[in-house]
């Protein structure tokens, strides 16, 4: 299964093992990653396909919106995290 913009998906390898992000983007084998704290929306991480996993296929409003290439902020980022059992993503900020 591709990994496509919008997706939710689960960093395998680096220091960011364990943690969530939203697909920003696609570039080649690369993935724009962020997840609204440690990853923004203004500086989204560059990791490649094979260190991540699938972890949903979101049809939200705001998956909606990524795709459509709209404007997002980091706390919806961090409040969709949240909300899919993302229980270590802190809410503050």
């Amino acid at each position: 299964m591709d990994i496509a913009k919008s997706n939710i998906v689960k960093s395998i390898a680096g220091r960011d093992t364990g943690e969530l992000f939203f697909v920003l983007a696609t570039e080649g084998d690369f993935l724009l990653l962020a997840n609204g704290k440690r990853r923004r929306v203004e500086n989204p991480k560059r990791k490649r396909c094979k260190h991540v996993v699938l972890i949903s296929n979101s049809d939200s409003p705001l998956a909606q919106r990524i795709r459509s290439n709209e404007k997002i902020t980091n706390s919806e980022l961090r409040k969709a995290i949240a909300a899919l059992g993302g229980g270590n993503q802190d809410q503050e900020g």
